[in-house]
């Protein structure tokens, strides 16, 4: 059985996903500014605490808590916001805050799971069809899929940076799913992907897809967009 980190866990994919490793008999840590819903699961595998991935003290705090586990199997890097603004009315405050969460909180959680992975673990991050190179993109959506655009980078650096010592690091661009997120971006779009379909995906992907990849985008979309 795996220790899993998963962040933004409160709704969507990373509720889905935190569910179906606990019932699967993994350990999971699932961190999220919201524990309320996962606190009403009362699962035993389950270890919670809120958890805002660009405060230091929060950061602080995973650290400390990780202490108590010899090892971190895997970490998905589930957490992001969305902002749907046209860019002349997005303030210089509001690019910047998507880039705290969406590419920063993730490279700060990363560098501080990093020490307590060995050579078979994986990090999976959660980028979007919008951040790829040729993708189509669309208006209003500037902060979001550049920081999107980031973290693939990153995730390339990273697995050639620690190639002999491991762990794997992978990205999956999602296309649409159906999740709180998105409703509230696009209020009455209907994706063609539930959050537990992708869920399921992503958790069989975390366990194995490290044995076939290493520093790969991967594109998880079954629409265009």
């Amino acid at each position: 059985m795996a220790n899993v980190i998963i962040t933004g866990s409160s709704r969507g994919i990373g509720f889905e996903m935190v569910q179906l490793f606990a019932a699967a008999g993994h350990q999971v840590l699932a961190l999220s500014r919201n524990i309320a819903p996962i606190a009403k699961l009362n699962h035993p595998k389950i270890t919670y605490f809120p958890f805002d991935l660009s405060k230091k003290s929060d950061i602080q705090r995973l650290e400390d808590f990780l202490n108590e586990w010899e090892v971190v199997d895997v970490l998905i890097n589930n957490a992001g916001t969305l902002l749907n603004k046209p860019f002349l009315e997005t303030s210089d405050e509001a690019f910047e805050a998507v880039y705290r969460v969406n590419v920063f909180g993730v490279a700060t959680v990363t560098k501080s799971v990093l020490p307590k992975m060995k050579k078979g673990g994986h990090v999976v991050t959660i980028s979007s069809m919008g951040g790829v190179q040729g993708s189509m993109k669309f208006p209003g959506l500037s902060a979001y899929s550049s920081s999107k655009g980031a973290v693939i980078t990153l995730t390339e650096l990273w697995a050639e940076e620690f190639k002999e010592t491991g762990p794997s690091f992978n990205v999956l661009a999602l296309g649409a799913v159906q999740t709180e997120m998105l409703e509230e971006a696009f209020p009455g779009y209907e994706a063609p992907t539930s959050a537990l379909e992708m869920a399921t995906y992503i958790k069989e992907f975390a366990l194995n897809g490290h044995q076939m990849y290493n520093g790969k985008l991967l594109q998880v979309s079954n629409s265009t967009p």
